[in-house]
């Protein structure tokens, strides 16, 4: 069966975008998705997205890890919402389900600013911080993020006893000065670095801002694959709303593929 898809990226997080909205390609599991994300068989990517019909939203983001498992992606849900602007619907504000839930969305020039869920707390951990984004995240400040084998200490945190069970997106951090950072991400699921993380970014941007005071602010994020910017607005019990994910979403290629 030939399915046509089409490649995004979001700051080098890479994806396989499939308009689904007709129904014929509800049959995917994880054997088709390890296939097509497979990046010497298949056609390479972190992940695919499902773009599916919703009775009341403009759409679904049914997302898949590239070994198949699902979760909620930020850079994904930016680039299924560029595709969907880009191929389905010419406009420029969306609402649209994820697997945590109803996000908005709207597109400025090229970039797809994401409402992303409040976070209520971040816990302590050791010397790291822990948090959900939508995903969970364990962020660690380091003094050297440029010589960090992330890929080992990710993989060992993310199967260490406390995170083996669940498994957990590991992130690590390097001040450059207020309000600017930089990091690189161990993502389950992918089970190895990538260039981007958009849930992993915006928790980073948070753990930052547990030092801000009350009020509106954004944080720039450097990725290994670019520029991404989280605004928030932080509150005296600790917690944040308002919380959203700023950055590019680019269509790459498309094509037919055999599954």
């Amino acid at each position: 069966m030939k399915i046509p898809f089409q490649k995004y990226q979001g700051t080098g997080n890479d994806f396989i975008m499939i308009d689904n909205l007709s129904g014929d390609y509800s049959f995917f599991g994880t054997q088709h998705v390890q296939q097509l994300c497979d990046r010497r068989f298949g056609i390479g990517a972190d992940g695919l997205i499902l773009i599916q019909s919703h009775p009341t939203l403009d759409f679904e983001a049914d997302y898949y890890n590239s070994d198949g498992s699902k979760s909620f992606c930020g850079n994904g849900a930016r680039c299924a919402v560029h595709f969907y602007a880009r191929n389905l619907a010419n406009q420029r504000e969306f609402k649209f389900m994820a697997i945590d839930g109803i996000h908005s969305a709207r597109i400025i020039a090229n970039e797809v600013i994401l409402e992303m869920s409040s976070v209520e707390s971040i816990e302590k951990y050791s010397n790291a911080f822990v948090l959900n984004t939508g995903s969970p995240h364990y962020v660690e400040y380091v003094d050297d993020l440029l010589t960090l084998d992330v890929l080992r200490l990710g993989r060992e945190i993310r199967y260490s006893d406390d995170f083996s069970e669940v498994g957990i997106n590991v992130n690590f951090v390097k001040k450059n000065y207020p309000k600017h950072i930089s990091i690189r991400t161990y993502e389950r699921g992918v089970e190895d670095e990538t260039l981007s993380c958009g849930t992993g970014a915006t928790a980073c941007a948070l753990v930052e801002g547990k030092a801000f005071s009350e009020g509106n602010h954004s944080v720039c994020v450097d990725v290994l694959g670019g520029q991404l910017h989280v605004s928030f607005i932080r509150h005296e019990d600790g917690s944040f709303s308002d919380v959203t994910l700023q950055g590019p979403a680019t269509f790459v290629f498309e094509g037919e593929i055999n599954v």
